[in-house]
Parts: structure tokens; sequence; C-alpha cells
């Protein structure tokens, strides 16, 4: 291990040691540890996983403001029915959330061996059609801002955001010895706080998540749905969660990592209910 990995996972094991926050890593592990021993997953994960993204994508939409229906969205990701031609914005954010969410599917190990290459392939699945091609896949270039998540505060100088992203990549490729949950929580907010993208922050931050979850091996099932968690409490304790981590400060960054250890306990619940469907048969 270089020195420069030594440091970033010494930091890192001391967010993971901050008040509550390893007895919720704890209960996120036990709960993921659950849902792999279903019966559903001994044969038909991949039924399963599907309906993950399935739902997986429908709430991260909502946290974007995009609400369509989990039968739409179903719908949409299978291929049973195709966009407008003149979407509107709803369909033009879900355009972007059900492409990143089905990307993770095929990202495998690459998010923590390749993280800036993950990255690049979330952005472009998430901000294509809605920011120029020369902005897709890439980070923010000097006098370029972003105007997503105002309400924690204003986007760094894009200097400051490239900066930023280097450390999640740094973070994600130390992730084989750093608790999995920490890790993920790390990587969405410093997406959503950095803001390295010109548009699209939120919607790449939470499929990194679930592609970290998942390839961490906390949930190799794919089947767990961490977005739907961190919406259990609407999208003011979601946004109240990046707030307080934002502001830097030891409080604010526990509870922000205690709310994304919440979520994924209950994503974990919500693949139980999944796999409960796939096993009756009742998934439609």
């Amino acid at each position: 291990m270089s020195d420069s990995t030594a440091r970033i996972v010494e930091s890192v094991q001391a967010l993971a040691a901050l008040p509550g926050v390893g007895e919720k890593v704890d209960a996120a592990r036990e709960a993921c540890t659950q849902l792999r021993w279903h019966n559903a997953l001994r044969r038909r994960i991949p039924e399963a996983a599907a309906e993950s993204r399935v739902r997986g994508a429908r709430a991260s939409g909502e946290l974007d403001g995009a609400r369509l229906s989990v039968e739409i969205v179903r719908d949409l990701m299978r291929g049973a029915v195709t966009w407008h031609d003149d979407p509107d914005p709803v369909e033009q954010v879900m355009r972007g959330v059900i492409a990143a969410t089905a990307e993770t599917e095929r990202l495998g190990p690459v998010v923590l061996n390749a993280p800036m290459q993950a990255l690049a392939r979330l952005h472009t699945a998430a901000a294509a059609g809605l920011v120029p091609d020369s902005e897709l896949g890439r980070p923010r270039l000097d006098g370029e801002d972003c105007r997503e998540f105002v309400e924690i505060g204003d986007a760094p100088p894009a200097a400051q955001a490239r900066e930023r992203l280097r450390g999640i990549v740094a973070v994600l490729a130390a992730a084989p010895s750093l608790p999995v949950p920490v890790v993920a929580a790390l990587a969405h907010a410093e997406i959503v706080t950095a803001r390295p993208f010109t548009r699209g922050n939120g919607v790449v931050a939470r499929a990194v998540e679930r592609a970290v979850i998942q390839a961490g091996g906390l949930d190799p099932t794919g089947v767990a749905v961490p977005e739907m968690g961190h919406g259990t409490g609407g999208g003011p304790a979601y946004l109240g969660g990046l707030t307080a981590y934002a502001r830097g400060d030891a409080a604010g960054v526990g509870l922000w990592l205690t709310h994304c250890c919440d979520a994924i306990v209950a994503g974990a619940a919500e693949g139980e209910r999944i796999a409960d469907a796939v096993l009756a048969g009742r998934l439609t």
C-alpha cells in the first residue's frame, strides 16, 4: 500500500469511527446478509436485480423531482414502451436516471478498479440529451458552473471540484481496505457537494452508491434498493443529510453516514419484498 493510499484509508477509518457510525455499518451489513440468503435469490437473482433497478430508478428520479409510476419505469427499462419524440422535463430527467441505473449492471468491478472510467460512463448515461455532447463524461472546466443542489450551497469552482473528484477516485480505489457502506456514502456525498459535472450529479452519485454496494460485496446480488432508502424520509430528509455533510464538521459527516447506512437497511428490506414477489410469481 502506498503512503497516499494509507493516508486515505486512515482518514476514512477515522470517519467510520465517529459516534454511532460503527453500529449503523453493522446493521447495514446484517440487512444485506439477510437479503443475500433469501430463497428466491438461489436461482432468480437476475430477475430480482432487474426489478431492483426499476425501483431504484424510480426512487432516484423522484429525488430529482421527476415522478413516474413504477409500471411505466419498468416498461421503459425493458423496452416495452418508448420515449416521446418531444419529451417533457420529467421524461428528460428520467431518461438519464434510467440509463444511469441500467449502466450499473454493466459496471461490475470497474467502479472500484477504474473509478474515473465508471464515473465517465455513468455521467454520459445520466446527462445525454441534457448537456452538449462536449460536456458528457468529463468534469467541469474552468468557467463552467453547476446550478444543481443550490439548497446545500453554491457549487465550488471547477478546479476545486476536479480536485475533489480525484479524492473520490482515490477513496473508491482504496475500497477493499474500508467499510463498504462508508465508501459508498462518501462517494455519494462528495459527488453531490463538489458537483464535478455541469448536470446530472445527483443521478451519478446515487448510481455510484448502488454500484459500490454491489461491487464491494455488501450486496453482491444487486437486489437492495438504496435509492428508495434515501427517499424513505422524503426529499427534505435526503437534502438535510447532504446539507449536514456539506458543513464539513464531524457531527454533520456522521449524520450523513448514519443516514446512508439506514438507507441501505431500508433498501435491503425493499429487496426482500422484491424477492418475496419473485418467489410468489406475482412480480408485475
